[in-house]
């Protein structure tokens, strides 16, 4: 199945969905630590907006949407993720 657009769904009309990207919200953003990282993907699992992404055995964030709400650094077992205030 060939999508014209990766926002494109089978049934759709061939026209781009219109996407808002939420990331602008936020106050602080998460930093992974890749090597205190387990790979247990509680993060990707409690992430409200699914905003992490496994990227080829590592997991990263998609700061487009991201909010900053903090849920990945309070789940992640080793505590790989801390959030940081923006700029």
């Amino acid at each position: 199945m060939k999508f014209l657009s990766e926002y494109e769904a089978p049934w759709s009309s061939g026209a781009e969905l219109h996407v808002i990207t939420t990331g602008e919200w936020r106050y602080q953003r998460p930093v992974l630590d890749l090597g205190k990282c387990i790979k247990c993907a509680a993060c990707c699992l409690f992430c409200p907006t699914g905003s992490f992404k496994d990227d080829g055995g590592r997991f990263a964030v998609d700061l487009d949407y991201c909010k900053g709400c903090g849920i990945c650094a309070r789940v992640c077992p080793v505590g790989a993720i801390t959030m940081e205030r923006e700029p």
